[in-house]
């Protein structure tokens, strides 16, 4: 529900909601945690209204989109916003180089926005994240944070966010994340909160250590910390760049003496939000991100099959802080939506999964992918860490209701049920 009401500005919101009871089997966390699943009802509606309206669906939407300072009905703060900028981005894509169609085949270009938390979500009383940063005296960096890796990138991420404090090469930071015997709290890897709130509490403990090194070497120096600076690896002096040692040699002079310590720190954050109250009111996320998904499909009437032709997902991430790792976030998300719009069914009868295999359960293969184009557009939030915000289930939420608007741009059907196989295709052309 609370990713309903922020993509557009909407002043007056009612919510009703029905708790079915059933024998099916449980059901675990997915991506986009029931954002697809909305997302799909209000871009259907707006690509409906808007047809209602005899408004185009473009202007409908950039009449009516939410923007930087905007506070929606639920108390969402919306800091930094790009929702207006992916539309234009994604708008310029989709046009460029059309592929060719196949003669008989109908054509329609779809687009679908999305809203979803970027700066955590403070669905616990604690939404935060501990890190731990220490620096030897063989020039090594090692990040123990409690975020954990499982395939999304954020060790890699989080070692940028040490070395770009630091002023250190990053092939010197080592992260430990899964050892649980040394590693900090953390509240779970869940709401593309790693980049914000765990970067966040490496980029603390960071800081923290630079302030130690300069301290040390200012004591050896006989300088002011604030006469020197760290940049790839050295300890300068600001009004003599080129006079500068290495930071290693630095903390090895502070270990062998008298009266030494050791250059580590750690730190602890959590995002500046509160939890829903019984209303369903709070600012649950420290920021917030937006999306817009442009598709190009290509349908043949007699067969019902539906072709993606071309993909344009321009998202808002804040500050993209590893360009290639983003777009590859983006690139899973749009193979699952793809899925989740025209393939993927799971039946369910008595209670039972009938479809157990990838024989039944369809799946999009590499061979069934489109030409995925990505825009990163950088908002650079004001909370996130060097102005980054979340992106981890951003690429597959808005993906199904793009491709159901340009099934019904192509061929004038409004489909209120996923996944749009090719029988639904075929039986509702044939009523149409």
């Amino acid at each position: 529900l609370s990713t309903v009401a922020g993509l557009y500005r909407v002043p007056n919101v009612r919510f009703d909601t029905t708790i079915a009871y059933t024998n099916n089997p449980y059901s675990g966390s997915m991506r986009g945690y029931g954002n697809p699943e909305s997302t799909f009802a209000v871009e259907s509606q707006m690509d409906d209204l808007a047809d209602r309206l005899g408004i185009d669906r473009l202007e409908l939407r950039r009449l009516n989109a939410s923007k930087p300072g905007d506070v929606n009905p639920q108390g969402f703060v919306l800091t930094s916003f790009a929702m207006r900028e992916c539309l234009e981005a994604a708008v310029e894509e989709i046009a460029k180089d059309p592929p060719p169609i196949a003669t008989g085949w109908e054509r329609g270009v779809g687009y679908a926005g999305m809203f979803h938390v970027g700066g955590g979500a403070r669905i616990y009383r604690s939404d935060g994240c501990g890190a731990i940063v220490k620096l030897d005296d063989f020039g090594k960096v090692t990040l123990i944070t409690g975020a954990s890796e499982i395939g999304q990138g954020s060790e890699t991420v989080l070692a940028m966010i040490v070395a770009e404090t630091l002023g250190v090469p990053l092939e010197r930071v080592d992260v430990i994340n899964s050892d649980t015997s040394v590693r900090p709290w953390d509240v779970g890897t869940h709401a593309s909160r790693t980049t914000f709130v765990a970067g966040n509490a490496a980029r603390l403990a960071a800081e923290k250590v630079r302030t130690q090194l300069l301290d040390m070497a200012a004591a050896q120096f006989d300088e002011p910390a604030a006469a020197l600076g760290v940049k790839g690896g050295w300890v300068f002096f600001r009004r003599d760049p080129q006079r500068r040692v290495q930071y290693e040699a630095v903390a090895r002079a502070g270990h062998f003496r008298d009266g030494g310590r050791v250059l580590v720190a750690e730190a602890f954050y959590d995002p500046p939000t509160t939890m829903l109250d019984k209303d369903f009111q709070g600012n649950v996320s420290a920021a917030y991100t937006s999306a817009f998904q442009a598709v190009l499909v290509d349908v043949d009437p007699e067969s019902g099959r539906v072709v993606v032709r071309k993909m344009v997902s321009a998202h808002d991430v804040g500050r993209a802080l590893n360009p290639a790792a983003a777009e590859g976030q983006v690139h899973g998300g749009v193979h699952m939506g793809l899925g989740y719009a025209l393939s993927e069914k799971l039946v369910v009868d008595r209670g039972q999964v009938l479809t157990q295999t990838f024989m039944d359960y369809a799946v999009f293969k590499a061979g069934d992918m489109p030409e995925i184009v990505v825009r990163l557009i950088e908002s650079v939030d004001a909370e996130g860490p060097f102005g980054a915000k979340g992106l981890g289930e951003s690429g597959v939420i808005p993906v199904a209701a793009a491709v159901r608007n340009a099934i019904k741009d192509a061929i004038g059907v409004r489909f209120h049920e996923l996944p749009i196989t090719p029988e639904r295709v075929r039986a509702a052309l044939e009523v149409r």
